[in-house]
């Protein structure tokens, strides 16, 4: 029996046609935040730390390591002495607000189009690892047969609204052609929007282009196609190959996160109000540079943030005051107008157990009180991001799927006071067979397809599974069943075509 429900909920999953249930499912969109918005910090506080991050940038600066930077920058009036930028407050202010509050990325299918921004929330996968894990296999190098399983579970799941980037390296490509491969992956095993390769000027360049057959060179350039990682080498400074990325994907109009990468008490202060001094003013610095490549360039205000274990060094997610960090950050994000990154199913974990568990929803709640407009590492992340699991990711999206519940918030509609239904049951009744009980049944409470609800003496004649090993079955299914999305062979081709030119041109970098 458990068998026969997992493949009709793998079905269900994928969308059958004529399966009204299924139907309904694949029409998922992502969620608008309907909840009050948690404030943390004052506007005393707020005012503190920015007006620390305004000093940091103008009397300390920040380094930009490319050779068309001092260009860009001193042309726009920033003083740039030996690779360091010094802001001025109003220039700072002045570029900010050339950028827009929310956009709307492109994705293949446009009915997968995603707002970032606004009260809007989008979900997408873990983003780095260069192992993944199952039960079966263990933890092992990830290869490029990993990274398309990733894209296809994202695909299918209904609560992931992006595919995301680099959701794992594929480490049996070589280095300076496998994001090229991996952009194939994406628009061909997905119709979701999905991210670039950010490790080189280059690779962006290829990125956008790819994007230009699939959606036409000026379609993206009124909307984007490609939404790009921009991780600021903290403490302040940005590289070359970062910004080698950004200008040209800034070029292009397509749209950024730029994003802080920071370690309480290793790349930043151990204070909670230091690191976002730090937070704010480097996320500024990237913020405002690609405003100056590309006046109104999509731009999303980045804040990845944790502790450290000061006896070990090691990273802690899930930290109490890395949640601090996350919620504060989200106010200054809103404060500069500004569409805001954070969040994630982070967990040092090893494996999808209790301390997983945990520390993911430490994460994740704080991610949507805060309202982050685009959650990145939403589904499978495990040991520090070092790791993609299988059954993480499988786990991870059954609560994303709550979490589209919860944001819906109370309906004080006249269906959700229920006044007809309150009235119809004498004392001593039930709502069970009422007719608000019939039209809501399905939609009332969101149930989980996986977790396991049964009696113990059901679950244990079913086998007594775990979480994990539900969430083992549960993706082995999923990939077996799997069917890609309908593409045009000849925009296949075409892409194809592309891929193996650029694989002859790209000659290796020489160490």
């Amino acid at each position: 029996m458990g068998q026969r429900r997992e493949r009709r909920t793998g079905r269900r999953r994928a969308g059958v046609a004529g399966d009204p249930e299924a139907e309904t499912i694949a029409r998922i969109a992502q969620p608008v935040h309907r909840l009050p918005v948690y404030e943390l910090a004052s506007e005393e506080a707020l005012d503190l730390i920015h007006r620390a991050s305004l000093e940091l940038l103008s009397d300390v600066g920040i380094d930009f390591y490319h050779p068309e930077a001092e260009s860009i920058l001193t042309a726009h009036g920033v003083r740039y002495v030996d690779q360091t930028a010094y802001f001025d407050r109003e220039l700072i202010a002045e570029y900010v607000a050339k950028a827009p509050r929310t956009f709307t990325q492109l994705a293949r299918n446009p009915e997968r189009n995603v707002v970032i921004g606004g009260e809007h929330m989008t979900f997408a996968p873990v983003y780095g690892p260069p192992f993944v894990y199952d039960r079966d296999r263990g933890r092992r190098e990830a290869k490029l047969l990993d990274f398309e399983n990733f894209v296809k579970m994202t695909y299918l799941s209904p609560w992931l609204h992006h595919s995301g980037g680099t959701i794992v390296e594929p480490t049996d490509l070589p280095v300076h052609t496998r994001h090229l491969d991996m952009v194939y992956s994406h628009l061909r095993y997905s119709d979701k929007p999905f991210m670039g390769s950010v490790t080189s000027a280059e690779n962006a360049a290829d990125s956008v282009r790819l994007a230009e057959i699939v959606f036409g060179a000026e379609a993206i350039r009124q909307q984007p196609a490609l939404l790009s990682l921009i991780n600021v080498s903290s403490p302040r400074r940005l590289d070359d190959r970062m910004l080698g990325a950004l200008i040209a994907y800034a070029r292009a109009n397509q749209a950024l996160i730029i994003t802080p990468f920071l370690f309480s008490g290793a790349m930043a202060p151990t204070s909670i109000a230091g690191t976002l001094v730090q937070l704010n003013a480097e996320a500024l610095a990237g913020i405002v540079f690609t405003q100056m490549v590309n006046p109104g360039t999509p731009v999303v205000y980045g804040a990845f943030q944790t502790t450290i274990d000061l006896q070990s060094g090691a990273p802690v997610f899930g930290s109490p005051e890395s949640q601090i960090a996350l919620y504060v950050a989200g106010q200054l994000a809103r404060r500069h107008g500004l569409p805001f990154r954070s969040g994630g199913m982070f967990a040092s974990s090893k494996v999808a157990d209790a301390q997983a568990a945990y520390e993911s929803v430490m994460v994740m709640l704080p991610a949507v009180l805060a309202r982050v407009n685009f959650v990145l590492h939403a589904a499978g992340w495990l040991e520090g991001g070092l790791t993609a699991g299988y059954e993480k990711f499988i786990l991870d999206e059954q609560l994303l799927g709550m979490f589209h519940k919860y944001l819906q918030g109370l309906d004080v509609s006249a269906e959700g006071l229920a006044m007809e239904s309150l009235a119809s049951v004498p004392p001593g009744g039930h709502h069970l067979g009422t007719p608000h009980t019939m039209r809501n049944f399905r939609t009332a409470f969101h149930r989980s397809d996986l977790f396991d609800y049964n009696s113990f003496e059901q679950w244990y004649e079913e086998g007594a599974q775990t979480a994990e090993e539900r969430a083992n079955t549960r993706f082995k299914q999923w990939l077996r069943d799997y069917e890609p999305p309908p593409i045009d062979p000849a925009l296949d081709e075409a892409l194809r075509d592309f891929v193996a030119h650029r694989k002859r041109e790209i000659v290796p970098a020489r160490d």
